[in-house]
């Protein structure tokens, strides 16, 4: 049973989301709802796995060019961008970045690049060390706050996954609407070789196929409308034939894993150095520390600029870039977030008196209304591409399943999928 215990929220440096008191029996979950957390910034452990290849803005140029700006681009807060074109268009990733994964020049936006080109990201999302600092991800320092496996650990089945997956992102506490659980798979099944992914494309199927996947774990649903279909002559039903055919199973952790501790928007708001997070939308059936969405404070106050370059760093690197309104030198403290889409959430931001909103997705009308609603133009409005919003909390869940399987006394492989899928491949910007 799952415990109500508070949740503490420790400081910036040691990136740790708030963990729970541990009770007996299956309620060593709240150990685990959120273990220290590695952040968006591309990793490189290909021992553990764990985001072997997504690259990270951090580091990179920004710009932040505000079209309508009179003084033009050159007034640009933080680093100038530099593809900025002679004429009116310049082809540009977001605000100057690339969406693309290490190994550029070999692999194509949302393409897969080759395992030799895992070695070549700039900025390895940093591990725990012994110290409970971060450091580069090198494969050769254990976690120490990682749950390790007695020596008799047995591989799970997946009906023992889904019951670790259920403690840490209950089904209860998905969307109405939403579709989340088992897709495919035989529970008695073994499982010993876990990916994790935003998108169950069939380009990601295919490359979790080609690793050896037993579970391939899924953010976003494969079958959220009803089907009539499974036919290999779409694409969903193509999915499903890979799948089934190659003994991988499916499971998606949608909603659940939006609201649940350690979710979605707790990593998001962790990653962003935002304390003491209450739901924007408290779950009717979960924790009162869980729900759709978080709140928060920085630790001090700080300008819009500074803080949209700490969004854009954290970021994964996507064609979208990072989208800003509000102005450059407004003060934020308080902090809305919603990883994915969250636009319908504007009531809420406003009833908390946020200085700023995090989402994606935010449509024209929406947010043209949000901004005339405002007051004294807040709360800001910070626009971040879907999957990258969503991709930070991949490797948190990878090793938070890890950890709780370990303290079950099974053994698993788990890691990050390295095929980009937001949809973008590039921008034009003014």
């Amino acid at each position: 049973m799952r415990s109500a215990a508070p949740v503490p929220v420790s400081d910036v440096g040691s990136n740790r989301i708030g963990v729970a008191e541990i009770e007996k029996s299956f309620t060593f979950i709240l150990k685990h709802v959120a273990p220290q957390f590695i952040p968006a910034h591309a990793q490189n452990d290909t021992q553990s796995g764990y985001g072997r290849s997504m690259q990270s803005n951090k580091g990179q140029p920004h710009g932040m060019r505000i079209v309508s700006d009179p003084a033009g681009p050159e007034t640009a807060t933080g680093p100038a961008s530099s593809t900025s074109a002679p004429d009116t268009l310049a082809v540009a990733n977001a605000a100057g970045n690339a969406a693309q994964l290490p190994g550029a020049g070999t692999a194509s936006a949302g393409r897969a690049p080759d395992t030799a080109s895992l070695a070549s990201v700039n900025n390895p999302i940093p591990t725990p060390d012994s110290d409970g600092e971060l450091g580069a991800a090198d494969g050769t320092e254990p976690d120490p706050d990682a749950a390790a496996p007695g020596p008799g650990a047995s591989t799970p089945t997946l009906g023992d996954v889904l019951l670790a997956i259920e403690e840490l992102w209950p089904a209860s506490l998905a969307e109405a609407w939403d579709e989340v659980g088992l897709v495919v798979g035989r529970p008695e099944r073994p499982v010993r070789r876990i990916m994790f992914a935003v998108d169950p494309t069939l380009e990601v199927i295919a490359d979790a196929v080609a690793r050896g996947t037993d579970l391939l774990i899924t953010h976003h649903p494969l079958l959220l409308k009803p089907v009539s279909s499974v036919a290999a002559t779409g694409f969903k039903g193509e999915a499903v034939h890979l799948l089934i055919e190659s003994g991988c199973a499916l499971v998606t952790a949608h909603t659940n894993a939006d609201s649940a501790l350690g979710g979605v928007s707790d990593v998001m708001a962790d990653v962003l150095g935002i304390h003491d997070t209450t739901p924007l939308a408290p779950s009717k059936d979960g924790l009162p520390e869980e729900g759709i969405g978080r709140v928060g404070m920085l630790p001090e106050p700080m300008t819009l600029a500074d803080f949209a370059a700490r969004v854009f760093e954290a970021m994964p690197s996507v064609a979208g870039g990072v989208r800003v309104a509000g102005e450059r030198a407004g003060i934020v403290q308080k902090i809305a977030v919603c990883g994915g889409a969250g636009d319908s959430l504007f009531d809420a931001v406003r009833a908390a008196e946020a200085d700023v909103y995090v989402t994606a997705d935010l449509r024209h009308h929406p947010a043209s209304e949000a901004r005339e609603a405002s007051l004294n133009g807040k709360p800001y409005l910070i626009d971040v591409s879907h999957f990258a919003s969503e991709w930070l909390w991949l490797p948190s869940g990878a090793r938070a399943l890890a950890d709780v399987l370990a303290e079950m006394g099974h053994e698993v492989q788990t890691e990050v999928s390295n095929v980009n899928s937001d949809p973008w491949d590039f921008i034009l910007t003014p």
